[in-house]
């Protein structure tokens, strides 16, 4: 039988393992590799760029800060969260306000710490993804389009780090970034939807709450509309090999989207489309792959022999 304390100090684990969104920074992070492998640098071989010191460096210093992030975040959402996420507010509760600064802090000057081992360029990227996060959680987040653009912006610019350092500016990685971008820029705006009530109670002043749920459907549209545009670039100008099936379904799957958008009332319903949506960026990482799987063994420098 486990003591009480041992209870207590799993509780707290699991709380903050909740609070830093756990389950997200793996993703993230094989995101990174992936694109590494067939984006950034596909004239390298898959096991020259697994066994990169600095880019491990790179992608664990950004799981660092994504981590802080997800903190600062929580910490200034807390009453918030209590309205539109009541069970998960209780679980990250457990942790006190204390210790979430005191865990901030340090991950965030490790993070740092670990890019001095990279380069200057590197420890200054992390220094202002840094501050812009807490910017962020802290004002810009309270308000309509510049807080959904800013927060979508903060979450691909782990992959302009990988882009940053090996200096490959490909046209088809624009085109990749700009899909990826207008889907989070869409889920942004769907989770403003999904917690209207939490932010109305706080001052939030969101899309939905300053120019009502209509109007924020209609942006939504717009945006899912307007991926059919760098969906065209990557299947008809750039060669992304079958990852194209992916792009493909993506656009049937988000025709399916529209459909349920304006169909829904609730928080329930918003929660199912910002899963949906969540689905496509998840899955999406995976398909990478399919860009060409031979990369993985030879390289691309081999394709070309």
């Amino acid at each position: 039988m486990l003591s009480r304390k041992t209870k207590l100090t799993l509780l707290k684990i699991i709380s903050m393992f909740s609070v830093v969104r756990g389950y997200n920074i793996p993703v993230i992070a094989l995101a990174q590799y992936l694109s590494a492998i067939f984006i950034m640098a596909p004239e390298k071989r898959a096991l020259a760029i697994l066994l990169d010191f600095n880019l491990f460096i790179i992608v664990i210093a950004s799981s660092l800060t994504i981590a802080s992030g997800y903190i600062i975040n929580n910490f200034y959402d807390s009453k918030k969260d209590l309205i539109n996420r009541p069970n998960k507010s209780q679980l990250d509760r457990l942790v006190s306000q204390k210790t979430k600064l005191q865990v901030y802090f340090s991950i965030n000057f490790i993070a740092v710490l670990l890019a001095t081992f990279v380069s200057f360029r590197a420890v200054l990227f992390f220094s202002v993804y840094i501050f812009l996060i807490w910017f962020y959680s802290h004002k810009l987040k309270k308000y309509p389009i510049i807080g959904n653009l800013t927060a979508s912006l903060l979450a691909v610019l782990p992959f302009f780090a990988i882009l940053l350092y090996y200096k490959n500016l490909y046209p088809q990685i624009f085109a990749h970034a700009t899909f990826l971008f207008l889907l989070l820029l869409i889920r942004e705006i769907i989770k403003d939807l999904e917690n209207i009530k939490g932010d109305i109670a706080n001052d939030y002043l969101t899309i939905p709450v300053k120019y009502g749920e209509v109007f924020a459907k209609k942006v939504i549209t717009f945006l899912t509309v307007s991926t059919i545009i760098p969906v065209y670039f990557l299947v008809e100008i750039y060669d992304v090999g079958y990852m194209d099936i992916y792009f493909y379904v993506s656009l049937i799957v988000l025709l399916f989207f529209l459909n349920l958008l304006w169909k829904s009332n609730s928080r329930p319903h918003y929660l199912r489309l910002h899963n949906l949506l969540k689905f496509l960026v998840v899955s999406g990482v995976f398909c990478i792959v399919l860009i060409n799987p031979d990369i993985l063994i030879h390289g691309r420098n081999y394709l070309k022999i």
